[in-house]
């Protein structure tokens, strides 16, 4: 694996030094110019297996706004956790194998950060306007 900012080999290593609290052990696929080139990329854990691609801190900053706004669907009770996936995978094009925030480049991020706050206040408004409807009734 090569860093896709500066082309260097990817190496993969404990998180120790740069996670603050790696009390989990993971480990990441780091970008052999760290800390200059701060390209990484966590492992499932026990495996060497990326968890999507490599990302400098721009992108694993909107990555985090994504998964946030994302996870807000399925945790507020919009949609299933499977559902809300199903939904993420039309709104990519992709299939759902594919449907994963840390696959998405910085115009994907902000395309799933749009459209969860747009999914967002479309039902928290339909959820009040059934609260009024049944007040009311």
């Amino acid at each position: 694996m090569r860093c896709p900012y500066c082309g260097a080999p990817m190496i993969l290593r404990s998180a120790d030094g740069i996670y603050r609290d790696n009390s989990n052990h993971n480990s990441l696929y780091v970008c052999r110019n760290y800390p200059e080139c701060d390209t990484y990329v966590r492992t499932q854990p026990g495996t060497a297996r990326p968890l999507g691609t490599p990302a400098n801190r721009e992108l694993r900053a909107l990555r985090i706004q994504a998964h946030r706004c994302f996870d807000a669907i399925h945790q507020n009770g919009y949609m299933t956790k499977r559902d809300a996936y199903v939904w993420l995978a039309a709104l990519l094009q992709a299939p759902q194998s594919q449907a994963h925030i840390g696959y998405l480049s910085e115009y994907s991020c902000r395309k799933v950060i749009n459209e969860s706050t747009r999914m967002l206040h479309l039902c928290e408004q339909r959820a009040a306007n059934r609260a009024s409807e049944e007040a009311i009734s």
